[in-house]
């Protein structure tokens, strides 16, 4: 699902920050260090005009494919047998519900009150996207994040290279000019190395537990009133360090970097640990 973008200020930042590490890592980083008509040059270029496009790609798909939307249909059916899972409030036990948006609230979902409406499966609001991270948009952005590591990664190699290798310049204006694209891509680089690497392995942490990171900080909070209780808090949703990558980036593992959606479901209903569970007690009777 499509959705209308607005550009904002973070991501006016983001695509100008993109757009800058992408000219001086090939036109100053390779050409200062291979050369652009020479072998090395060119397939350095090539690579990572490739890299920096599958990040831009991802990024655009994510900020205009809509999270997902509660349907103004939904209501919870707490008789269906193969639904176990019923999420209810933290206060009176009652299914969840909300007042804003006048509906109830599927497993998974959550408000968000910069986006005005309640999103399926939702992570995060991201600010750098002008949208919100949720169940039909969550794969894309974690690829964009992977793309966008590995080009950063790649233009320090280059930048580090490039500085080692023109150690002499022939024109002192040429040695000042250059300098302050080396200062200033250093002094974005790094910066973006550390926080999208941080980032990344976050993300992947979630996904290997078939989390968002909402989810993570209501665990938090379940597992220390469950030990509170005397009880072992466990996550109904991860089914298991594979399940839940093939849950999250779907079942063909070369499609794992690319951006598809055919493994999505309806973000209504999600599998559980406790599926395997129901079914074998329904044919053990």
């Amino acid at each position: 699902m499509k959705r209308s973008c607005r550009f904002s200020l973070p991501v006016t930042v983001a695509i100008t920050a993109i757009a800058y590490i992408y000219v001086s890592t090939v036109f100053v980083f390779v050409d200062q260090w291979f050369g652009l008509r020479s072998s090395p040059g060119i397939m350095n270029a090539v690579l990572f005009t490739a890299v920096a496009l599958m990040c831009t790609f991802n990024y655009a798909v994510a900020i205009y494919t809509d999270p997902g939307r509660v349907p103004a249909t939904f209501m919870p059916d707490v008789e269906d047998a193969h639904n176990p899972i019923h999420e209810i409030k933290r206060k009176g036990g009652d299914l969840r519900y909300c007042q804003k948006c006048s509906h109830y609230k599927p497993p998974r979902a959550h408000h968000c009150r910069i986006c005005k409406r309640c999103v399926l499966r939702m992570d995060h609001h991201c600010i750098w996207m002008n949208n919100c991270v949720g169940h039909a948009n969550y794969k894309v952005f974690f690829i964009f994040v992977l793309y966008a590591v590995i080009a950063c990664l790649y233009s320090l190699v280059l930048l580090v290279g490039s500085l080692v290798n023109d150690s002499e310049n022939d024109e002192q204006q040429s040695e000042g000019s250059l300098r302050t694209i080396y200062v200033i891509s250093a002094l974005l680089l790094v910066p973006l190395c550390v926080a999208l690497s941080v980032l990344l392995g976050w993300h992947i942490y979630l996904i290997l537990r078939n989390k968002t990171t909402i989810e993570y900080h209501e665990g938090v909070r379940a597992m220390w009133l469950a030990e509170k209780g005397g009880d072992v808090y466990s996550h109904p949703y991860d089914l298991g360090a594979y399940e839940n990558l093939i849950s999250a980036l779907g079942p063909n593992i070369l499609c794992w970097v690319c951006p598809s959606f055919r493994h999505l479901g309806s973000g209504i209903r999600f599998q559980t640990a406790y599926d395997d569970k129901m079914a074998s007690a329904s044919a053990s009777k």
